[in-house]
């Protein structure tokens, strides 16, 4: 009994969470409805089974106070991620579609988590509602289910802060008085960039559908396109490739800085050390990529707009493909592959590595070398104006071994499924950093992840979802000393 009441709290929340999804999947039911298509028996029935377990487990929990220990916390930010994954995945297996369960939990968890790899083909020919609904998962996993957490819990009287700690990489000094005023700003800038993705998208010329869908998996920096080609649909149109660069920069700085500047502090953005650090590597990598195409004989603009689009793309992990940028040459494919660890900015949308992760790191090497050269000499270190603290030092190291080291054994896991070594390092990488599209011929940029097996694909969801949660809210599930009383 006395386990059960532990659990409650958190099968009390995950209820809640449910619900919200279920009021997000009524948006592609109505317009399937509207077009009277097959596919709204599908979402209304997901409906009905998320409505079903939510009314459960709420009935079953009437009574019982929410109040979290740090424990639970971490339990149900795992939880709910995993939860979610699985009840968005109802309307693919339910659907024209007709996908199996493992593909249909694999495109839910790529979207959920923003990863944006696909296992799906002849995308162009999805009814609207399963397009919107691609687009919806993507725009919920980016910020929107963060921001729920954070303000329905302060609704239970409960400090949702800790929450934002446990999934989002997030370390700033809090710039608001109340956690929930916190989420409540991220939220209206989150949906005041996404529609102001929307008109500019429909402006550019992009049919109302596509630019909804856009506008949403670039803003969350997710990627999922509504073709085959991706965003290389609009290759034709470089006004919409430069409009999709811009958010999904956008989506990949920090959304505390946004707050910062719109409460003020109008240089807060480029005064923030990841963010020119961020602007700074882009600026390089682009001039340098961009020489080397129009070398190799492209049009200065073509190459420029290309080259920029692709690069922001997978720096920021959206994974959007413009172009098939591993027919550019070796030299590209490696650079590619190099981007897929970065991220962008802590407190955005991005995954991977995240830029400040790697200036810390800098700056730790920088201080090791002066160690070596003077070895009674004192150095002080810090980041952004503040001194380095010894727990973000000791999240930065312990973080970047175990992402490597979860690359390493996802990569052996695929290989032993008889992936080549291409496929499987270059996709470990990718659904740990939350990128997309991997290497070669079959899960790159031109291809998708249908052909791999099945196994192949559960281990994939895995790292998306390790890669999603930053890996250390996951691991510490595994560890004995964290079930213990």
């Amino acid at each position: 009994m006395q386990r059960t009441r532990h659990w409650a709290p958190v099968f009390k929340v995950l209820a809640l969470l449910w619900l919200v999804l279920a009021a997000f999947m009524l948006v592609p039911w109505l317009v399937l409805l509207l077009e009277g298509d097959v596919d709204a028996t599908a979402f209304g029935l997901s409906i009905l089974i998320m409505l079903g377990a939510s009314a459960t487990v709420l009935l079953s929990t009437l009574r019982v106070e929410v109040s979290f220990k740090p424990w639970q916390m971490f339990v149900l930010t795992s939880l709910s991620w995993v939860s979610i994954s699985g009840f968005a995945s109802l309307p693919l297996v339910l659907g024209a579609t007709q996908l199996s369960f493992s593909n249909a939990v694999f495109e839910s968890v790529s979207g959920i988590t923003t990863t944006g790899s696909t296992v799906l083909s002849d995308i162009d020919d999805l009814s609207d509602g399963l397009k919107l609904w691609r687009g919806l998962m993507q725009w919920l996993g980016g910020v929107g289910i963060i921001v729920m957490g954070i303000a329905i819990l302060p609704f239970l009287k409960v400090g949702g802060m800790r929450l934002f700690h446990t999934e989002s990489s997030d370390w700033s000094d809090k710039v608001m008085p109340r956690t929930g005023g916190i989420a409540k700003a991220t939220l209206v800038i989150y949906c005041g960039m996404t529609l102001a993705a929307v008109a500019s998208y429909w402006l550019g010329g992009m049919l109302p559908l596509d630019a909804i869908v856009h506008a949403m998996t670039s803003v969350a920096t997710g990627g999922f396109a509504n073709s085959d080609a991706s965003f290389g649909a609009y290759a034709d149109r470089p006004h919409l490739m430069w409009m999709g660069s811009l958010f999904m920069l956008g989506g990949a700085l920090p959304f505390v800085i946004y707050i910062r500047v719109l409460r003020g502090a109008r240089m807060a953005l480029w005064q923030d050390q990841q963010v020119r650090g961020l602007l700074g590597l882009l600026a390089l990598v682009i001039l340098l990529l961009t020489a080397w195409r129009i070398w190799q004989g492209r049009d200065a603009f073509e190459a420029l707009t290309q080259v920029t689009f692709n690069v922001v793309s997978v720096v920021t992990t959206t994974g959007y493909a413009g172009d098939d940028y591993t027919a550019w040459g070796s030299l590209a494919a490696v650079a590619f592959f190099y981007l897929s660890f970065i991220g962008g900015c802590s407190g955005s949308t991005s995954g991977g590595m995240k830029v400040f992760r790697f200036q810390v790191a800098s700056i730790l090497l920088r201080n090791q070398l002066r160690f070596l050269v003077h070895a009674n000499g004192v150095f002080s270190a810090r980041y952004n104006g503040h001194p380095l603290t010894d727990d973000v030092t000791r999240g930065v190291i312990a973080f970047s071994f175990f992402f490597f080291l979860t690359i390493a054994g996802l990569a052996l896991g695929l290989s032993l499924l008889g992936l080549d070594l291409v496929t499987a390092l270059s996709g470990a990488v990718t659904a740990v950093a939350n990128v997309g599209p991997g290497l070669g011929e079959i899960i790159g940029p031109a291809g998708n992840f249908g052909p791999l097996p099945d196994a192949a694909k559960w281990l994939l969801c895995v790292g998306m979802l390790m890669g999603r949660l930053e890996i250390l809210t996951v691991l510490v599930l595994f560890t004995p000393m964290f079930w213990r009383k």
